[in-house]
C-alpha cells in the first residue's frame, strides 16, 4: 500500500511527541510502533494490528492521549464487538487519567445502536420504550409468522423458524436480498424463496405492531435512519469528533457504513484490526472493508504493529511462511520480542485413532513437565473433528472442555441417531421411540404418546413393525410419518447390527432432510454423523458400540487424573472460538486435504484465501509449543472405505527446516 511522503512524514513527526507533556509517560508504556499511532495527527488511519501486538493496549493509550489534549470524552465514540472489551479499555483509560468516562460512548455496534434509537425511535416508527427481542423470543415470533403466511409446511417440509430466521438476518447484515441469500447459502429452499421473502415482510410488521426489535434491528434501523435523514445524521456525525473501531475486520458491509456516517464531518476515524485474522464471512463479515479501507478514504495514513509479544520466534516464523502465500493482503512480518524457543513439530498420524492417541499422550508428558492443563488447547477446522479425540480424552480421564459447542455425543443429532439405533437394539426404550417418533412431520408430543402406547402393548414391538400394523386413532399426517419410520427401521434390521452402517442408512435416509430444514448448520451436522459412522464401524456389534458410549458418558474424567485442580481442563475449539485467546502449548489437529482446509473450500481462490488465514490464527494462539498433526489414511465418508489423505497444502507452502517432524511409530520423539 503506498502513501505520499508528507503523509508519512506527519506520522515521523507527530510520533516525536515528548511524553513530559502530558500525565502518561507514552515512551515508557509503549513500543515504537505503537507511540505512532497514539501520536498520530487527525484524519483517517488505518492500522493492522498483527497477533498479539498490543492493539487494545494501543487503542486504550491512543483514547487517554485524546482526552489528554483536551478532547471531551463525550465526542469519541468506540466501537468494538465485545462489551467486555470496551469495559476493560475505558476502565484502562479511567486508571491512567484519574477520571470517570461515564458519559463517553463505547460499546458493541449493537450497543452504539440501542443508545440512539432510544432517543430517535419516533423517526423509525416505533416508541422510545420498545422492547429488545433475544434469539428465542425472535424465533418464536418467525414461526407465528410462518403460520399467518399460510404456507402448507406439511406439504413437504419447510425450513424451521431457525433455519427461516437465519436467512434473514444473513440478508440483512450483508444487504443483500432473500433471493440472493438463499441462491447461495441455502439453494436447497429455491421454491420457498418467495414464501420467505413474504414472512421477513410479515415479522418485520408483527415487531412494529408490537413494539419490539431485534439485535439485527438495532443496526438496520440506524442505518436506514442515517441514510434517509440528512440533520439526524450530521447532528450524530458532528457529536463524536473521533470514532475508534477495534477488529475492523470482522465489521459486516452495514456496521461499516455506519462508521462512515459517525466519521461524515470530522473524518477522524481510527481502524484497527488484522487483515490476516479475518475469519469470518459466515457471519456476514466483509473482508473488502478492511481492504479498501484507503480507496474509501485516499488520505489515510497506514500504521502496522509488527512486535509480537506472545509467541516464541520459530512459530512467528512458521506463522509468517504461511500467510505469506495469500495474494490479497497487507504485507507484514511478526516480530518476536521473546529471545529464544523451541520449533514447531509436525506429527503425521496413521490414522485419526493414532492421531488422538498421540495428542493425549502428550498432554499428559507435557503435564508431568510442569504445566497446567489449564494451559493446553486442542484446536481444529470443524467440530466433528473432536469425537475421537473426546473418546480418547474420556477414556484416559483427561478432563476438558468443548469451546466449539456441546461435548459431541450431547448433540441433538446424535442424540437423535443414537436414539435410532436403541429402539433396534432394545424395542422396549420408551424415551428411545418417543424421540426418533417427533422427528416425522404430523407427530408431536401427544402424538408420540399414542404411538408408544400402541407399541407398548405388544411384547415384539419391532414385529409390529415389521408387520406394518399401525395405531388406528392418529391422523393421516402422523400415519405417513410413522409409516416412513417403519420402513428405515425394518431396513435397519436387516443390516445385522453393524453399527457404522446403520448409521449410513439412517443418514442416507429423511434424516437429512430433517437436518437441512431444522439447523442452519445443516453441513457441519451431516459431517458429525459422518464421523460417528466412522467411528462406530469399528465395532463388531451394536451392542458393543452403545455400550461403549453409555460407559463413556457417564464417566467422570476429573475423578481420574490425579493430583490437579478441580477445574483444571484442557480446552478444545474451533479456531474460529479460539481468536483472541492465547495458549502455551497448542495442538492443531486434521491437517489433512478436507479436513484443514475444509474440502468445501477448495473451489475458490478467496476461500482457500480465507481457509490459509484461519490456519494463522491457530498458529498465532501458541505461545511456547505448537503441535500440528494430521492423519494419513482416513476412513472414507459413505462408502466406508479407507483413502490416503494428503497434507494440508498449508503444512506444503512451510519450509521443512521450520519444523521438527516426528514419526510416531520411532521411540525417538521427545518432549
Amino acid at each position: 500500500m503506498d502513501f505520499s511522503s508528507h503523509q508519512l512524514e506527519s506520522v515521523n513527526q507527530s510520533s516525536t511527541h515528548k511524553s513530559k507533556y502530558f500525565q502518561i509517560d507514552y515512551e515508557t508504556e509503549l513500543n515504537e510502533e505503537q507511540q505512532k499511532v497514539v501520536f498520530a495527527g487527525e484524519g483517517p488511519l488505518l492500522v493492522i494490528a498483527g497477533a498479539g501486538s498490543g492493539k487494545t493496549r494501543t487503542i486504550t493509550y491512543r483514547v487517554a492521549r485524546l482526552i489528554e489534549q483536551g478532547v471531551n470524552p463525550e465526542n469519541i465514540l468506540l466501537a468494538t464487538f465485545t462489551n467486555k472489551a470496551a469495559r476493560e479499555m475505558l476502565h484502562r483509560v479511567e486508571c491512567l487519567l484519574g477520571l470517570s468516562l461515564n458519559r463517553m460512548w463505547g460499546g458493541t455496534f449493537h450497543h452504539i445502536g440501542n443508545l440512539i434509537l432510544r432517543r430517535e425511535a419516533k423517526k423509525v416508527g416505533f416508541d422510545f420504550n420498545y422492547t429488545i427481542l433475544d434469539r428465542e423470543d425472535q424465533k418464536d415470533l418467525i414461526e407465528t409468522c410462518i403460520l399467518q403466511s399460510g404456507v402448507d409446511i406439511k406439504a413437504r417440509r419447510f425450513p424451521k423458524a431457525d433455519v427461516v430466521m437465519q436467512v434473514i438476518n444473513l440478508c440483512r447484515n450483508t444487504l443483500v436480498s432473500i433471493e440472493d441469500i438463499i441462491d447461495k447459502n441455502y439453494p436447497q429452499f429455491r421454491e420457498w424463496a418467495g414464501n420467505i421473502s413474504h414472512i421477513f415482510a410479515l415479522y418485520q410488521n408483527r415487531k412494529r405492531e408490537l413494539n419490539c426489535m431485534d439485535f439485527d434491528d438495532l443496526l438496520s434501523y440506524v442505518w436506514e435512519l442515517f441514510q434517509q435523514d440528512e440533520a439526524t445524521r450530521r447532528k450524530y456525525a458532528q457529536m463524536f469528533h473521533h470514532v475508534l473501531v477495534d477488529e475492523y475486520q470482522d465489521t459486516n458491509l452495514i456496521q461499516a457504513e455506519i462508521v462512515d456516517f459517525f466519521a461524515s464531518e470530522y473524518r477522524n476515524i481510527l481502524a484497527v484490526g488484522d487483515d490476516s485474522q479475518s475469519i469470518y464471512s459466515f457471519r456476514g463479515a466483509n473482508f473488502a472493508n478492511i481492504m479498501d479501507f484507503p480507496k474509501k478514504y485516499p488520505d489515510c495514513v497506514l500504521f502496522k504493529l509488527e512486535t509480537n509479544y506472545r509467541s516464541v520466534p520459530p512459530i512467528l516464523d512458521l506463522a509468517n511462511q504461511v500467510i505469506i502465500n495469500n495474494t490479497r493482503q497487507y504485507q507484514k512480518t511478526l516480530k518476536a520480542v521473546r529471545q529464544s524457543g523451541e520449533k514447531p513439530v509436525v506429527v503425521p498420524a496413521r490414522n485419526t485413532s493414532q492421531q488422538s492417541e498421540f495428542v493425549a499422550t502428550q498432554i499428559l508428558t507435557i503435564r508431568d513437565n510442569g504445566y497446567s492443563l489449564r494451559d493446553i488447547a486442542v484446536l481444529y477446522r470443524a467440530h466433528y473433528q473432536s469425537m475421537e479425540l473426546q473418546m480418547e480424552l474420556t477414556r484416559r480421564g483427561i478432563p476438558f472442555e468443548v469451546r466449539s459447542g456441546l461435548r459431541f455425543f450431547e448433540q441433538a443429532h446424535i442424540k437423535d441417531i443414537v436414539a435410532y439405533l436403541k429402539v433396534i437394539a432394545n424395542p422396549r426404550d420408551e424415551i428411545a421411540w418417543k424421540r426418533v417418533l417427533k422427528i416425522y412431520p404430523g407427530i408431536g408430543k401427544a402424538t408420540s404418546e399414542k404411538i408408544w402406547e400402541f407399541f407398548r402393548e405388544s411384547v415384539d414391538p419391532l414385529g409390529l413393525v415389521q408387520k406394518r400394523e399401525l395405531p388406528e386413532n392418529i391422523s393421516r399426517g402422523a400415519r405417513e410419518g410413522l409409516l416412513t419410520l417403519i420402513e428405515l427401521l425394518s431396513q435397519l434390521e436387516e443390516i445385522d447390527f453393524q453399527p457404522g452402517t446403520m448409521i449410513q442408512k439412517i443418514i442416507q435416509g429423511s434424516y437429512s432432510e430433517y437436518l437441512t430444514t431444522h439447523y442452519p448448520d445443516y453441513r457441519e451436522r451431516l459431517q458429525d454423523m459422518e464421523e460417528l459412522a466412522h467411528f462406530a464401524s469399528q465395532y463388531k456389534s451394536l451392542d458393543d458400540f452403545l455400550s461403549e458410549l453409555a460407559l463413556l458418558g457417564n464417566m467422570e474424567a476429573e475423578n481420574i487424573v490425579d493430583g490437579g485442580l478441580p477445574d483444571e481442563k484442557i480446552t478444545l475449539s474451533s479456531v474460529h472460538q479460539a481468536k483472541g485467546l492465547e495458549w502455551p502449548v497448542v495442538f492443531v489437529i486434521w491437517l489433512c486435504e478436507g479436513g484443514f482446509p475444509s474440502g468445501r473450500s477448495i473451489e475458490k481462490e478467496e476461500d482457500i484465501e480465507e481457509e490459509r488465514r484461519l490456519f494463522y490464527v491457530a498458529c498465532t494462539r501458541a505461545k511456547d509449543y505448537l503441535f500440528l498433526c494430521y492423519p494419513i489414511v482416513a476412513e472414507g465418508n459413505r462408502a466406508q472405505t479407507s483413502f490416503i489423505r494428503k497434507p494440508s497444502r498449508f503444512l506444503k507452502e512451510i519450509d521443512t527446516r521450520s519444523y521438527t517432524k516426528w514419526l510416531l511409530d520411532r521411540s525417538e520423539n521427545q518432549w
